[in-house]
């Protein structure tokens, strides 16, 4: 049976060139060398059988990538397409499993408050949209939409009809303005509120300091009760005055008020401005009445309802949540209020006033934002309100 010819192989200069890079070069493939190497004996030309010999490989090898050079060109000696493993998932189970992570879970029939990958896998696997599914195939399909039902966000939505004159109010006494004048130098304004429920802790075993390649350890531990922590916040000299109580209430916050009123410079000042939310123990007018008949000077401003971000001592409460009372380790209620006492000396000696950068042109843009969106999505803020 007479031997059938090799396939007859022509380069042009170019192509010889790149050839030759890709058949020497430090940096190519093992395989591209490999095929680059059989083109170029191939030009010379030379047999199948002693090509194979000289790049060592199978003379079958140098029959096909001869041809597919003859056939393609350089092209040819790239590696096809590969079907790869046939898909374990139908389009359609997919688009279930996303529809499914786009429900609630109670909608589902699932006595869960947020879907977990895990979850989603068990649920779809129990309804049989599929066999056998593991939580990081699911994961890696709710990635493709940027889902992710395992986080949450609450919102409220505007219910106060007065919300933006109160809120302009507060706003232009951060900016040292009251009713379009300018305050004096004699005028003061207070942010007051009370963090409530600080637990004292008795940690079972002592603490353990942190240590090389070691966090700070902390062991079970007993309670010892908790108690309120009252703040005043003087917003354009950065001053803090506190007290710990037992519980909030009114007796508790005209003591703030009083501990405060009762000394210079704000005895003897013009006015002293009191920015507070709409907690139980300064609501609504009588509050006012009430603080007007102890200090006349003193005037109750109060933020819109649920708008406690207005008010800049709840920044002071957040610095000492996370760096007075967090890690808990405290033996006794005795100890939490002296170290809040220490710490508003610590305070004191260092602060400087708060960046605020939220004004009133912020204000009218906010609001904007919330009607366009109420105008989109009316069934939202109907939810909302009869909440």
């Amino acid at each position: 049976m007479p031997a059938i010819p090799a396939c007859p192989v022509t380069l042009t200069a170019a192509e010889r060139h790149r050839l030759k890079k890709s058949a020497y070069g430090h940096k190519t493939p093992h395989q591209a060398r490999i095929r680059a190497q059989i083109v170029l004996l191939a030009a010379r030309p030379l047999p199948n059988a002693r090509i194979a010999e000289r790049a060592g490989v199978h003379v079958d090898t140098v029959r096909t990538w001869r041809g597919r050079f003859a056939e393609l060109g350089l092209p040819g000696l790239a590696d096809r397409k590969r079907p790869g493993r046939p898909a374990s998932f139908t389009a359609l189970q997919a688009a279930q499993v996303k529809a499914l992570a786009c429900q609630l879970p109670a909608e589902a029939g699932a006595p869960l408050s947020r879907w977990t990958c895990p979850e989603l896998a068990r649920e779809v696997v129990a309804r049989g949209i599929v066999g056998a599914m593991s939580a990081s195939t699911v994961r890696r399909w709710l990635a493709r939409d940027a889902l992710k039902p395992w986080q949450h966000r609450s919102w409220i939505f505007i219910t106060d009809p007065d919300f933006r004159a109160k809120a302009e109010r507060v706003l232009d006494l951060y900016a040292r303005t009251w009713q379009g004048r300018t305050l004096d130098a004699g005028e003061y304004v207070i942010s007051a509120d009370e963090k409530t429920s600080i637990q004292a802790r008795c940690r079972c075993h002592p603490t353990l300091a942190p240590g090389q390649a070691r966090a700070m350890r902390n062991h079970t531990y007993g309670r010892g009760g908790a108690l309120a922590y009252l703040a005043a916040y003087d917003v354009h000299h950065a001053k803090v005055f506190g007290r710990c109580e037992p519980r909030t209430g009114i007796d508790p916050f005209m003591a703030l008020v009083t501990q405060v009123m009762s000394q210079e410079p704000y005895a003897s000042a013009k006015r002293v401005f009191w920015i507070v939310d709409n907690g139980s123990s300064h609501r609504g007018k009588k509050a006012a009445d009430r603080l007007t008949a102890a200090f006349p000077n003193a005037v109750l401003v109060h933020t819109p309802v649920h708008a406690s971000w207005l008010n800049q001592v709840e920044i002071f409460f957040s610095v000492v949540q996370r760096k007075v009372v967090s890690p808990n380790d405290f033996t006794d209620l005795a100890q939490v209020g002296d170290r809040l006492r220490a710490f508003e000396a610590r305070y004191n000696a260092t602060a400087q006033p708060f960046q605020w950068k939220f004004t009133t042109s912020d204000l009218d843009d906010l609001l904007a934002r919330l009607d366009r969106h109420t105008a989109d999505h009316p069934e939202e803020s109907s939810v909302a309100l009869a909440a």
